[in-house]
């Protein structure tokens, strides 16, 4: 099975050079651009986790294998109709993965990889997790709706492709009816703002329409300011990669309770017990 993002790597490469050429050959006051160390370590951050990902890949395969092997439904695939159940199902199902992954904080502790940069352009796109293993159970309905397990690798693929262009600041707001519909760079920029008002907002991949239905959507207003509440002062891969789940294990050494135990790891992101 051939992985779209892998054969894509050079095209992401290129689309990098593109971008900071334009931002040399027409710069912008308002945008924060590249920096080297923090670039160096995205595209670090990226070639790890394609090694990762190979072994993830493998446990999905595994898992959605099984799946769709005992389930009785099967979805025809040469069927127009069945890529369009399958578009917005693994959009959905993408939508509650990266929302959990905001909300959990076990999960955030992956994820918060992702929003470890205080740049936000193509680069930022490859900062990608070296501890992915949270996601199986958001796409596991899928091979039981009789999904093909290459058919669910496909639209994940297509997803995080189409994704990839949406980490820019080169791109203004676009048409009103498609940032009414699809996910736009203005959303994107957004959810990795640390603003208080855009905190663990606008989570969809492709579409914008869920953050719309769930409530969790919040258009561009006030210029984003990029990265985490406390921010990284660091460009180590192996920190950024590990630093919350050494936090988290710091927290539940230090609580006083089970109870508090629990609630660092399966709580949100800067949860503390009562006092």
């Amino acid at each position: 099975m051939v992985d779209i993002i892998v054969t894509a790597i050079p095209f992401f490469i290129a689309f990098i050079v593109i971008e900071v050429l334009s931002l040399w050959l027409a710069p912008d006051d308002d945008e924060v651009g590249y920096e080297v160390r923090d670039t160096v370590t995205s595209l670090t951050m990226g070639i790890g986790s394609v090694g990762v990902g190979i072994l993830y890949k493998a446990a999905q395969l595994v898992v959605y294998a099984a799946l769709y092997a005992v389930t009785p439904l099967r979805l025809d695939t040469s069927l127009w109709w069945v890529w369009v159940v399958i578009f917005f199902a693994e959009d959905l199902a993408y939508y509650w993965y990266h929302r959990a992954h905001h909300e959990v904080r076990i999960l955030w502790a992956s994820h918060v990889v992702h929003h470890s940069s205080q740049r936000y352009n193509f680069s930022t796109a490859l900062r990608q997790t070296w501890t992915p293993f949270g996601g199986i159970p958001f796409w596991a309905p899928l091979a039981l709706l009789g999904v093909p397990v290459w058919a669910i690798f496909l639209q994940q693929s297509i997803s995080l492709l189409y994704q990839f262009f949406l980490h820019t600041e080169r791109v203004g707001k676009l048409w009103r009816p498609v940032e009414y519909v699809m996910n736009t760079p203005s959303h994107h920029r957004v959810h990795h703002g640390m603003n208080n008002a855009y905190l663990d907002r606008n989570y969809g991949g492709i579409l914008v329409i869920w953050d719309r239905l769930f409530r969790s959507f919040e258009p561009e207003g006030e210029r984003v300011v990029y990265g985490l509440t406390k921010q990284l002062r660091t460009y180590n891969p192996l920190v950024v990669a590990t630093h919350e789940y050494a936090s988290i294990w710091a927290d539940v050494r230090a609580a006083r309770s089970w109870r508090d135990r629990w609630g660092f790891v399966v709580r949100g992101p800067g949860w503390q017990p009562n006092t």
